[in-house]
């Protein structure tokens, strides 16, 4: 049985990366909530930081580069997505919305997400239903009740992160096996993939 996939995108600024370090945790409750249910999955890391100049080259030339292009396609090939960005003026990182502004509309439609962000203080959470809802809403993807966001303070012990980050693990799992990625099909893949002429088309009319 092929393994359900799930894009892990992560655009933190930094090294060592606390939005990295959540879309890690996200990740590794998703997959353990889906083992628990008897699903077999795996995971893959789009991390945007290395690909920062690429993203900024495509916004302005509309050319991809084969490293971003690659990152893309398993965003767009995913049986879902975990999505975690730094917060900068209530609101999600440049590069962030740069990388999904390259995805064509569409792309993501159906496909089960989970939201998260980091930042410095409490005061920034609202991002996750100001900005990040709202984008993932446009682009029709299927986002999870639950958003995490982990301040500064929150990665101290009894601080209530694991339990969020367990809570949203558990629902895109929950989601992913309800009500898995709806895949449109293609005009073109007529019978398994074979070529049928325009008068073998009209016959089936």
């Amino acid at each position: 049985m092929t393994p359900v996939r799930i894009a892990v995108v992560s655009a933190g600024l930094g090294e060592p990366s606390s939005t990295k370090l959540l879309a890690d945790r996200l990740r590794d409750a998703t997959l353990q909530a889906l083992a628990d249910c008897g699903a077999h999955a795996e995971a893959v890391d789009v991390v945007l930081r290395p690909l920062a100049q690429d993203i900024a080259a495509h916004m302005v030339t509309h050319n991809a580069t084969e490293a971003l292009s690659a990152a893309i396609r398993e965003v767009i090939d995913a049986d879902a997505i975990i999505a975690v960005t730094p917060t900068f003026n209530m609101s999600y990182s440049g590069l962030f919305k740069s990388f999904f502004d390259g995805i064509e509309e569409g792309q993501l439609a159906s496909i089960p997400t989970a939201l998260a962000a980091t930042g410095g203080s409490a005061r920034h959470s609202m991002v996750m239903d100001t900005a990040m809802r709202p984008m993932f809403a446009y682009l029709k993807a299927q986002v999870v009740p639950t958003g995490v966001f982990a301040a500064s303070e929150d990665w101290g012990a009894d601080s209530g992160l694991d339990r969020r980050i367990a809570r949203e693990g558990k629902e895109l799992a929950d989601l992913m096996t309800a009500l898995p990625r709806r895949r449109e099909a293609d005009p073109f893949d007529v019978e398994g993939g074979a070529f049928q002429s325009f008068e073998q088309l009209l016959g089936h009319a």
